[in-house]
């Protein structure tokens, strides 16, 4: 079982830049892809970014402007978001399993942080 919980979202003008960070619990945590989705208002859920042992994958609507990274020693996951745009604006949840992909989920899901770019 991994219980993830996320931190870092906010409300920040266009052009700037938040670092999500997500905690899990969980001897597992380091044998796991990690992810981010997100989900804008009125929008399916989407995904963002994901990391494992084979490397780093990313939305192309976020590429070069997003960073994920992990710390297997403190059991924690970051999103940097640089260059923010009003479409960014969501819901970001981080994601905990097997294999993560544009197109596969986790089975963990953490409760969600509030992101809102202002243009």
């Amino acid at each position: 079982q991994v219980q993830l919980v996320e931190s870092g979202g906010g409300l920040v003008q266009a052009g700037g830049s938040l670092r999500l960070s997500c905690a899990a619990s969980g001897r597992t945590f380091s044998s796991y892809d990690m992810g981010w989705f997100r989900r804008a208002p009125a929008k399916e859920r989407e995904f963002v970014a994901a990391i494992s042992w084979s490397g780093t994958y990313y939305a192309d609507s976020v590429k070069g402007r997003f960073t994920i990274s992990r710390d297997n020693a403190k059991n924690t996951v970051y999103l940097q978001m640089n260059s923010l745009k009003p479409e960014d604006t969501a819901v970001y949840y981080c994601n905990a399993g097997p294999k993560i992909t544009g197109v596969t989920s986790g089975n963990y899901w953490g409760q969600g942080t509030q992101v809102t770019v202002s243009s």
